[in-house]
């Protein structure tokens, strides 16, 4: 799809999985090395466990299928090569400090005016604009700010990261999905741009808009292990079975109660429930517990029940009873149990890839996406260091000469139409960021079964209610919506309406809902030959788990985030809620942005089958790659890091309040020594790394009793002066009144139809040329006379007539 496309990418860690994406998608990206290599290929876990750079499962992770070149940038001879080289490229990525390129002649201007039409894209952990640019930062630390830690872990300890590092990932899928929207409008005004990417801020799409709590008025949830905490009440999704752990989603309301409602049915049936439990009202049980209807100790024995009973079976007894009872019920699965699943090598998941360093095929994660005109290739192993320096830099020069437009440029998607039967988180999601762009994105929605998002806090001032959710309203920014029952007559010839008006179909129902309403990809594919469909479920649209739906925080548990998130002496604690839901959109928007351009380029359609899970799996590719490979299996390790000590969250002065410190190498060690003028500099104990790494214990509660007596604001600036990785963890007041977010423009206030002015979050990166441009979500159904008069063109016969079968709402 993308062959026609040649990348510079000059990334690496997390944010190197944003050439991996282009290239998956057929892009040629030419990873820019120096000539010792990028760092992570000095890091481990190693394949054999052999320590070289071409080992390296960490570079193998987020490089596979580039080519390496290697340039000394320190050398004009060096930035010759790269300048020239910049010349070809239709796209660059980059992860460097800021200045850094502007200082040797290699910054977005200079570049610019080289090749006019390169679409630039700079990652860094806060961005290119507002007070913390320049900030000194880690993985852990940019977690810290993005308030998705506050929301993870016990309660009773610091709060959490995954140990396998995710902040620069959900960076550098963002810069995926960002490029190819730049990529859009680019053929139209043949412009390249610049894109802000802050790992900051792509990070915080996993709160799931809860960080708004503070700005809606809302009581904001605190974390506990397994699952969140409101108010005094854990709503605790993990739970203990006899081989190892599964996870519930022990929910409320409309229609997640019904699904709770079902299992302690089947509690009942096998002899473990009581009056109680059996004379429960599952549906409004979350109504009971915000309005104080119980007690936090019989909530708690209601836990306790439901653990009893998970512990008198296995993870493939309760996996098989949530298919034949449609319960909310997963394994909590390791990277063992994802090599050995039956549903990802029924799927044919698995990408076997021979590699000439070890001399044998390994098992990488495979195609993110299913594509049914143009399936992905992953044929292509990580490169050796400089493995093709000679062959790129003599054939460097290719044509790439795009024709500037005479006209004005527009948003990047203008004129694109999607009509949108998405619901809840991951659907949504993707068809906000296309609508924030410019596309006409027309949701589908039924007053009679409503988005259950609708029924998600915070509230504006706590006050429940159908249009008074800021986690739907942040998550459907910018759409039209239409009030339509697909159960009503009339409904699907409504729908085939809008689809011979629409570019794209998006929807995130199982397999079977579509089919059900006979507008799956066949059918529509008959009607429209060029459509293009985008679906996404958890498990995918085929296979022996294709019939399971659920939500995100199943998706989680099933790709493996659960098990690597938690305390080494405790149970898995798992991701704040449903972490799939924040990983898959960026993902499942590069999928379709391709299949777009591959369209404009061919005038073929086509269908998309994404699974949450398994795109999700690329964030684990370190720890998968370990145990395909040496047979490790990761499991959850605090916050410490693999590679360096300290790195760690600890507790500040004030009720709940913790800071995230790290010092990857000796430099901002001494430094930090020299901060806290303890002397620890001279403790034998701390002399290197590796005696750091030795004696975590005694390094964390060394540097918490110097912490736990100051302020996270004077801890922040001290360190950060002496460029130390620091950063409080985020409450939702911190995050709400962070200038540095609010000086990139984070927060913009929307007028909402029924509350007024409201605070929403604002896109995620910033465009030089074609910004974002937020519009006010919809109420339900505030669009329909627009959909069917403007849009549709429907006489008022038929829409009366449709009205009163009741299939407009």
């Amino acid at each position: 799809m993308l062959s026609h496309l040649r990348v510079l990418d000059l990334t690496d860690g997390g944010a190197g999985i944003a050439g991996q994406m282009l290239g998956d998608l057929g892009a040629d990206v030419i990873l820019v090395e120096p000539p010792e290599g990028v760092l992570s290929r000095r890091l481990g876990p190693f394949a054999d466990d052999i320590e070289d750079v071409d080992h390296s499962l960490e570079f193998w992770s987020v490089h596979r299928g580039k080519r390496s070149v290697s340039i000394d940038l320190e050398a004009d001879a060096g930035r010759a090569q790269l300048t020239k080289l910049a010349a070809s490229a239709d796209i660059w990525i980059d992860q460097r400090p800021i200045g850094q390129l502007d200082a040797v002649g290699l910054g977005y201007g200079d570049l610019a005016r080289l090749a006019p039409r390169l679409i630039h894209a700079s990652i860094t952990p806060f961005g290119e604009i507002g007070p913390k640019r320049g900030w000194a930062a880690t993985d852990l630390t940019v977690t810290a700010s993005s308030h998705a830690m506050w929301l993870t872990g016990d309660s009773d300890r610091a709060p959490l990261s995954c140990s396998v590092p995710q902040a620069f990932q959900h960076a550098g899928a963002e810069a995926a999905a960002m490029v190819l929207l730049a990529l859009a409008e680019r053929a139209r005004s043949g412009r390249g741009q610049h894109i802000d990417v802050s790992a900051q801020t792509a990070m915080m799409t996993c709160s799931q808009s809860t960080l708004l709590a503070h700005a809606w008025n809302d009581r904001p949830l605190s974390r506990s292990g397994g699952g969140v905490k409101v108010g005094d009440f854990r709503l605790r999704f993990v739970y203990e079975c006899r081989d190892g752990f599964v996870n519930l989603t022990f929910l409320f309301g409309e229609p997640l109660g019904h699904a709770t409602a079902r299992f302690f049915a089947w509690m009942d049936e096998e002899g473990f429930s009581n009056d109680e439990l059996r004379g429960e009202d599952w549906v409004a049980y979350g109504v009971k517990i915000l309005s104080a209807g119980t007690t936090t100790e019989d909530h708690e024995r209601v836990l306790s029940a439901i653990e009893t009973f998970t512990r008198t079976k296995t993870k493939a007894e309760l996996f098989a009873a949530a298919f034949e009872r449609k319960l909310l019920l997963v394994p909590l699965s390791d990277c063992s149990d994802l090599l050995r699943s039956d549903q990802l090598a029924r799927r044919d998941f698995w990408a076997s890839i021979d590699n000439p360093v070890v001399g044998r095929e390994i098992r990488h994660p495979g195609p993110f996406a299913r594509f049914s005109e143009t399936p992905l290739c992953l044929e292509k192993p990580p490169p050796r260091l400089g493995e093709h320096t000679t062959d790129v830099l003599v054939a460097a020069r290719r044509d790439v000469s795009v024709q500037p437009s005479a006209t004005g440029r527009a948003l990047p998607l203008t004129g694109l139409k999607i009509l949108d039967f998405t619901w809840v988180y991951a659907g949504p999601a993707i068809t906000r960021m296309l609508a924030e762009y410019g596309a006409t994105v027309v949701k589908a929605e039924s007053v009679s079964a409503y988005d259950a998002l609708r029924a998600n806090g915070p509230f504006k001032d706590a006050k429940g209610g159908q249009e008074r959710s800021a986690n739907f309203a942040n998550v459907n920014i910018g759409k039209i919506s239409l009030g339509l029952n697909m159960k009503a007559e009339g409904a699907r010839d409504l729908a085939l309406r809008l689809v011979d008006w629409a570019d794209v179909v998006v929807e995130n129902f199982s397999p079977r809902a579509m089919k059900s309403w006979k507008l799956d990809y066949a059918t529509l594919r008959e009607r429209k030959p060029d459509i293009v469909m985008l679906s996404t479920c958890l498990s995918g649209a085929t296979g022996p788990e294709a019939a399971l739906a659920g939500y995100g925080t199943m998706g989680a548990a099933l790709a493996g985030f659960g098990f690597v998130t938690g305390w080494p002496d405790r149970r898995p604690a798992a991701p704040f809620m449903a972490y799939t839901d924040y990983v898959s959109p960026r993902f499942s928007a590069a999928a379709l942005l391709a299949a777009l351009e591959h369209r404009r380029r061919t005038g073929i359609g086509q269908h998309i089958d994404v699974s949450q899970a398994e795109c999700s799996m690329h964030f684990l590719g370190s720890a998968i790659l370990d145990a395909s490979v040496n047979g490790r299996v990761a499991s959850g390790r605090g916050n410490d890091s693999l590679h360096y000590a300290p790195s760690g969250v600890y507790r500040a002065r004030g009720n709940d309040r913790w800071i995230a410190i790290a010092a990857p190498d000796d430099a901002s060690w001494k430094a930090l020594t020299g901060v806290a003028a303890a002397g620890w500099a001279d403790d034998p104990r701390f002399e290197n790394v590796t005696a750091r790494m030795e004696n975590r214990p005694a390094l964390n509660a060394t540097i918490e009793a110097w912490t736990s007596s100051r302020d996270v604001e004077e801890l922040e600036s001290a360190l950060q002066a002496v460029m130390v990785p620091s950063h409080r963890v985020s409450t939702s007041p911190d995050a709400c009144a962070d200038p540095h977010l609010h000086a990139r423009g984070h927060f913009v206030e929307l007028d909402h139809a029924e509350l007024g002015p409201m605070p929403y979050e604002n896109a995620r990166s910033r465009f030089s040329a074609t910004p974002a441009r937020p519009t006010p979500c919809p109420t339900l159904g505030q669009h329909n006379s627009y959909v069917l008069e403007e849009i549709l063109g429907l006489s008022e016969q038929e829409i009366v007539e449709l009205v009163i079968a009741g299939a407009i709402e």
